[in-house]
C-alpha cells in the first residue's frame, strides 16, 4: 500500500445505492472521523439531487472533503481528485463509486507520458499476445495480461521512458471492503432512488444548473439522470422515458462497478440482506475494519 493509501486505511466501496455513503456517514459522525468522497459526480458544484450528494445537515455532522470541487462546465481528473484528497485528515473514512479514485488512492497515480495519438493507436492495432510479448521482451509481466487497455497503458509508458507504478506489477492487490446486496434488492433499491431523485427536483435542479452553465463538460453532460433530465427538457424524452432509462442506466452502472473492484482489489464484500438497517450495517463495517 502506497503512503496515501496508509493514511486512509478506512475505504468501503460498492455500488451505486448500495448504501455506503448513509453507512460512512453513521460511522464519521459516531467517531469523529471526516470523510473523503471517491465519486467522479460529486464533484461538480450544483449537481446534488441526482448524485445522491449528502445534505447541508448532514456535512454540518462532520467534515466532507472531495465534494463540489469544480463547476459542471469544467474536466475534472483522478489526478486532481488525489490533489483534493491531500486536504482530507489521515484516518478519514473514504467511500464512492469511482473504482478508479480507490486505485489511485491506493497504488498512487500512473505516470503521464506526452500524448502520443499515433503511437497509441498503432498499439491499440495489436493483439493481446502481441502485447504481452512486448511486455515479456522487457522483463514486465502484470497480475492481467489478457486487458489489451492495461497492457497498451503499461507499454505507453515504458516507451515514453518512464517507470510502471509499483502496484502495476504486484500480484497481492490492496484490500477493499464493499457492501453487496442480491442483485434483485439491488435493483429495486435503484429504482426507488430514482423514483426519489424525480420527487426531490431532480428536473427543476438540471433546468436551474443549465440556465447557468449551458455547456457542461463531457463526463457531467453523460451523468447518469442528468442526460435524462436534460432530454425531458428539450422534449426529446417523456417524463417516464427518462425514468426507465436512468435505471436501466444505473443498474449497468452498477454491475460495472462490481466487475471493476473484483478486477482491481482484494475486495472483501460484506453481503447485506432486507432488512438490514444503517445502524446494522454500520457496525459490520467497523467490525470489519476493526474501527
Amino acid at each position: 500500500m502506497t503512503a496515501a493509501g496508509e493514511r486512509f486505511p478506512y475505504c468501503l466501496a460498492g455500488a451505486t445505492a448500495s448504501g455506503k455513503s448513509a453507512v460512512v456517514h453513521a460511522l464519521a459522525k459516531a467517531t469523529g472521523r471526516a470523510v473523503l468522497s471517491a465519486d467522479a459526480m460529486l464533484v461538480y458544484r450544483g449537481m446534488d439531487i441526482g448524485t445522491a450528494k449528502p445534505t447541508p445537515a448532514e456535512r454540518a455532522e462532520c467534515p466532507y472533503v472531495g465534494l463540489d470541487c469544480v463547476d459542471p462546465d469544467t474536466d475534472f481528473s483522478a489526478g486532481r481528485w488525489l490533489e483534493a484528497a491531500a486536504a482530507a485528515p489521515d484516518g478519514a473514512l473514504v467511500t464512492g463509486g469511482t473504482g478508479l479514485y480507490f486505485s489511485v488512492l491506493l497504488r498512487g497515480l500512473d505516470p503521464a507520458p506526452p500524448a502520443d495519438p499515433e503511437r497509441r493507436a498503432a498499439l491499440e492495432a495489436l493483439p493481446a499476445e502481441t502485447l504481452s510479448a512486448r511486455l515479456a521482451a522487457r522483463g514486465v509481466t502484470l497480475p492481467d495480461m489478457r486487458n489489451p487497455r492495461r497492457l497498451v497503458r503499461a507499454l505507453e509508458i515504458l516507451e515514453a521512458g518512464l517507470p510502471l507504478p509499483r502496484g502495476w506489477t504486484e500480484t497481492a492487490r490492496p484490500v477493499l471492503h464493499a457492501l453487496r446486496w442480491p442483485r434483485a434488492v439491488l435493483h429495486a433499491r435503484i429504482a426507488s432512488r430514482v423514483r426519489q431523485m424525480y420527487a426531490d427536483g431532480l428536473l427543476e435542479e438540471t433546468a436551474a444548473l443549465a440556465e447557468r452553465w449551458p455547456v457542461w463538460s463531457r463526463t457531467a453532460a453523460q451523468a447518469i439522470g442528468y442526460a435524462e433530465a436534460l432530454g425531458v427538457l428539450r422534449g426529446t424524452l417523456t417524463l417516464s422515458e427518462a425514468q426507465e432509462r436512468t435505471v436501466i442506466r444505473t443498474r449497468q452502472l452498477a454491475k460495472r462497478q462490481e466487475t471493476y473492484l473484483r478486477g482491481q482489489f482484494d475486495v472483501r464484500w460484506i453481503d447485506c440482506a432486507p432488512g438490514d438497517t444503517v445502524d446494522t450495517l454500520a457496525a459490520r463495517v467497523a467490525d470489519a475494519w476493526r474501527l
